[in-house]
């Protein structure tokens, strides 16, 4: 059998069989630094799709990279049929900041499709379109809620997709979500070029989250297998279904003041059930929410600073006849017990 051609990308060949990092240039700052965005390349020996997995296109979610360094890491990536784009940081520009934007207070993910004329997020956004999305069959872009916010890890893919949708059920994430696709987002974007693309949404921002990131790892790896990149997984365990919503809606706050809040993420609720209290800090006064209807809680704020009309708790309509939270339990029982994520193996 013939031997299979090198992958191309930027100006460099990464021959089968082999990875590589590589470093495409974007910009250089005002004082003359040179920024790259970094691509590790796996181009493996046999033929298969191309996957890229992205995260932090939003420079202060910073979870994805370390679901790309652990993915990076595990043992089965060596008998990788196809090619694994794999880039940690794409806005290294927030990343270093500590920052959701670029340097020219645009957002990447409402700069697509980007030109190489345009401002500094339209050119990365042109970047990364044409290295990366333009080559791929498949992406995973990872992300997380932003600074003050957490989100139960969770897929949202487009309703029209069917090829979306049954990647997102191999994912196995606690909670699947439909929702629309933005314009100027990446999602928009690829979905132009025919390439179907996940969003993982999980955790907070600027910060790391065990199980959150034990769900990314393990679901980017069950659609590589999926998709014939790697070989088949034997299990005995019965696969857990993730929990499907179409449709979501946040409680906002009612009133200002000092917020103490009574549900967590992956918590079913009730019409009625007591959400959170918010008090002025005096004690004096104090707001009780409540829920007016039945759902999962998919997000929250982590902030107890609340200004009246700010957004509190994010819910997401599911069926009645699902017992959410026993399916969470038992998908935080099968992460923790999963042999491929010990510790010698991912640190």
């Amino acid at each position: 059998m013939a031997a299979r051609q090198g992958f191309k990308i930027g100006n460099n060949i990464v021959k089968a069989g082999t990875r590589q990092t590589v470093d495409i240039p974007v910009s250089i700052l005002s004082d003359h630094t040179p920024v790259s965005m970094s691509v590790h390349v796996i181009h493996g020996r046999r033929p298969g799709p191309t996957l890229f997995v992205s995260a932090a296109i939003h420079g202060d979610e910073i979870i994805g990279a370390e679901i790309v360094r652990r993915l990076l890491k595990t043992a089965r990536i060596k008998s990788l049929k196809g090619t694994l784009l794999a880039i940690p940081i794409v806005n290294a520009f927030g990343f270093m900041n500590h920052s959701r934007y670029l340097p020219d207070r645009r957002d990447l993910n409402r700069s697509f499709p980007g030109s190489a004329t345009g401002s500094l997020a339209g050119r990365l956004a042109h970047i990364f379109l044409s290295e990366i999305v333009s080559r791929s069959d498949v992406g995973i872009d990872l992300h997380s809620a932003a600074i003050h916010r957490v989100n139960l890890p969770q897929i949202r893919v487009s309703p029209s997709s069917s090829k979306a949708k049954e990647l997102a059920k191999v994912f196995g994430a606690p909670l699947t979500l439909t929702s629309t696709i933005r314009p100027g987002s990446l999602r928009e974007a690829a979905q132009k070029k025919d390439v179907d693309v996940l969003l993982y949404e999980a955790g907070e921002g600027l910060r790391f989250d065990e199980f959150a990131v034990r769900a990314g790892v393990s679901g980017v790896l069950r659609v590589m297998r999926h998709l014939g990149m790697l070989p088949p997984k034997k299990s005995k365990k019965k696969k857990i279904d993730s929990i499907f919503s179409t449709s979501s809606s946040w409680v906002r706050a009612e009133a200002g003041g000092l917020l103490r809040t009574h549900k967590n993420i992956g918590e079913e609720i009730v019409p009625g059930d007591l959400l959170g209290v918010i008090s002025d800090p005096f004690g004096e006064i104090e707001t009780e929410i409540k829920s007016e209807r039945a759902g999962l809680i998919m997000g929250r704020t982590n902030l107890p600073i609340i200004n009246e009309g700010d957004a509190l708790f994010h819910i997401a309509n599911i069926a009645k006849d699902i017992d959410a939270e026993a399916t969470i339990d038992e998908l935080t029982k099968h992460l923790e017990e999963d042999a491929l994520l010990d510790e010698d193996e991912i640190i």
